[in-house]
């Protein structure tokens, strides 16, 4: 039988070989761990769904530490910005921004400077966005609930893939195992039967 339902039944034989007298001792352990990897991967879902809450709970209370203790400000660049930037192996690539060097005041009155990303191109004395720490310096945006979410989702199916992946190879290796095994027991029965239609 070919086609979708051959694929079908064979998988369904491989699942479960029940009671058919030429099914091996090899074919029940593969079943079995078959069973164990649809199994497991079912059961790790919980896992990853319970991973993902906690990651996206760090997450949240870390972006709310940030919003407390990161605020915007406005740097002025010194110097006007390349028009292009580089890669780091030389080939030259346009690109949206780049660095310069730019001056800002903190909170305080004091002034900073640094290097911070303009637009390519843009003159000497181009407001440009920055986020400033309790300090006055430069640091990232805080994170945004958004990011905190998709940071969730993804250790969660990070997890599962990684938990049903390493099923899967447990899977795969033994039924290699038993293929090999299964293929010397045919070569030994084929050199028996040799042997004996000498006789």
């Amino acid at each position: 039988m070919r086609g979708p339902s051959g694929r079908i039944a064979r998988f369904r034989r491989r699942l479960h070989p029940g009671r058919n007298p030429l099914a091996r001792l090899g074919d029940r352990v593969e079943a079995a761990l078959l069973v164990l990897v649809f199994a497991g991967a079912l059961l790790a879902l919980p896992f990853a769904a319970a991973f993902g809450s906690d990651t996206y709970a760090a997450q949240t209370a870390r972006a709310e530490q940030e919003r407390t203790t990161r605020h915007p400000a406005t740097a002025v660049s010194l110097t006007a910005a390349p028009s292009q930037s580089y890669s780091t192996d030389g080939a030259g690539a346009p690109a949206d921004q780049t660095t310069v060097r730019a001056a800002w005041f903190d909170a305080r009155g004091t002034r900073h400077t640094g290097d911070v990303l303009a637009d390519a191109g843009s003159p000497a004395g181009t407001q440009v966005p920055v986020w400033l720490d309790q300090r006055g310096e430069l640091t990232s945006e805080p994170l945004t609930p958004s990011t905190s979410a998709a940071d969730g989702i993804f250790a969660a199916i990070l997890l599962w893939v990684a938990i049903t992946g390493a099923l899967l190879g447990l899977y795969g290796a033994v039924r290699l195992v038993v293929s090999r095994l299964h293929a010397a027991a045919w070569d030994r029965a084929w050199a028996q039967a040799r042997h004996d239609s000498r006789f």
